[in-house]
């Protein structure tokens, strides 16, 4: 398939019930550019969110993610649709470095991230995806992305207490408007959220405008290049795992609302994604990632079309190339933020519950049991460690317990022979039957509520 060349799917205005458009095919350019502004708007909260609370300009890193963006798409040869916009896994490592070794070390590690993506994408592509499973199996994964999300609750509660009346109004509109509307404006809430606090604000006198005038309408977005620091490597590295499970799980995901198989690709997408991180810590934005958000723009459509994604790539690009707009999505208060993410740090902690659920990790193993125990409490808890000119902070040492615990457990189990092979319904009790079977196999007490869907 050429770059950009793309077969018009039927004639390009119509969709038959259950049709989906191909990656290598598109609607009608007018309807192709407005699904390309969907995903511009998909993107557009979760992305900005990430240079604001790290202190990050916003305008540079939009710039790296439309950039990112293409290089994604060339790679994957143009056969896998994937926007690449800020990762939320950056955010604690890049906020602890800034404190320590400023912005540009902070850079240092985003890019060190970036190369070693980059590498495991590299090797994935030669030796298949295989091992991935092998090393990180879902219970070490939800463990590392549930623990980054705890690990951040301390920051969202400290932002909320600066405004704690502007935090509550925008917390509260997060949660009405995901209930109270269909389709995108649902899948927006943070985004709709954040502009409901914004405007309480804005009327309270708490936004100041003075960087916004004095901005100009058109420019390139500030560069800055990284330095680098052993001490703050100890922070990023854990980070390529949770981008590496990112990944994999978008193009698995994509693979199943297609039907087609992109394994094969699997390869592609780390390395590229890598070289997207790479190239945004060389020059001054934030690490990037497959977004789901742009996955459930998909679903709504069924348009899979990459040429969407290069026009949304293009439509960042502009934007990015305006001073004025970056220093307005700047100017989101404090109590905006301590709203905001109260429920976007929660999120990435549900996340790695809802990998457990999906992958029906059995927490009647001990095993499993005792990886999830240890690695959420040091994450959560944000235990620190010191190895010469080494740090190690909370993420860091929670990734290493959830792979040290994990893999140790398991071998020293298997050699001593005390490991109980996962209950299954032919090991329970014959008066065991039906639902509370099943929940015994998962784990839970008889009569336990397992809660509601994840999603």
């Amino acid at each position: 398939m050429s770059t950009f060349t793309w077969t018009v799917h039927g004639d390009g205005r119509k969709m038959a019930a259950g049709e989906v458009v191909n990656p290598d095919e598109r609607l009608s350019w007018p309807r192709t550019i407005s699904i390309g502004a969907q995903h511009v708007v998909a993107m557009f909260g979760a992305t900005f969110l990430v240079p604001i609370l790290t202190g990050f300009p916003p305008a540079t890193t939009l710039f790296f993610s439309a950039v990112g963006t293409v290089i994604f798409l060339v790679v994957t040869g143009n056969r896998l649709p994937s926007y690449l916009g800020s990762s939320f896994a950056f955010i604690a490592p890049i906020m602890a470095a800034k404190s320590s070794h400023g912005m540009a070390g902070a850079l240092g590690g985003v890019m060190v991230a970036g190369i070693l993506l980059a590498i495991v994408g590299l090797v994935v592509q030669l030796a298949g995806s295989k091992w991935i499973d092998i090393v990180m199996p879902p219970v070490v994964t939800g463990s590392i992305v549930a623990l980054i999300g705890l690990n951040l609750a301390p920051a969202a509660k400290n932002n909320f207490q600066k405004a704690p009346v502007t935090a509550l109004i925008t917390l509260v509109s997060v949660i009405l408007i995901t209930v109270l509307f269909r389709g995108i404006a649902g899948r927006l809430a943070i985004l709709l959220g954040v502009v409901v606090g914004y405007l309480y604000a804005m009327v309270r006198g708490d936004v100041d405008f003075t960087h916004v005038k004095a901005a100009a309408w058109v420019g390139f977005p500030t560069f800055t290049t990284p330095t680098f620091s052993i001490a703050v490597l100890g922070l990023f590295v854990p980070v390529v795992l949770v981008l590496i499970a990112e990944n994999v799980g978008h193009v698995k995901s994509v693979a199943a609302m297609t039907g087609k198989d992109f394994d094969p690709l699997t390869g592609r997408a780390l390395l590229a994604d890598g070289l997207a991180t790479t190239l945004a810590g060389l020059g001054g934005g934030s690490g990037t990632t497959t977004y789901a958000e742009n996955i459930g723009v998909m679903a709504a459509t069924r348009v899979y079309s990459t040429a969407a994604y290069w026009v949304a790539a293009a439509v960042a690009f502009l934007l990015s190339m305006s001073p004025k707009f970056g220093a307005l999505v700047a100017t989101v208060p404090v109590g905006v933020l301590g709203g905001v993410t109260t429920v976007l740090y929660g999120m990435i902690a549900v996340l790695g519950a809802r990998i457990w659920v999906q992958s029906k990790v059995n927490f009647s193993d001990p095993v499993n049991l005792t990886t999830a125990a240890v690695a959420l409490i040091v994450g959560a808890a944000d235990y620190t460690a010191k190895a010469g000119d080494w740090q190690f902070a909370g993420i860091a040492l929670g990734a290493a317990a959830a792979l040290g615990v994990y893999h140790v457990m398991r071998s020293i189990s298997k050699w001593r022979g005390t490991h109980d092979p996962a209950l299954t319904p032919a090991t329970l009790p014959d008066d065991v039957e039906g639902d509370v079977k099943a929940d015994v196999v998962r784990g839970l007490e008889p009569d336990a509520d397992p809660g509601p869907d994840s999603h």
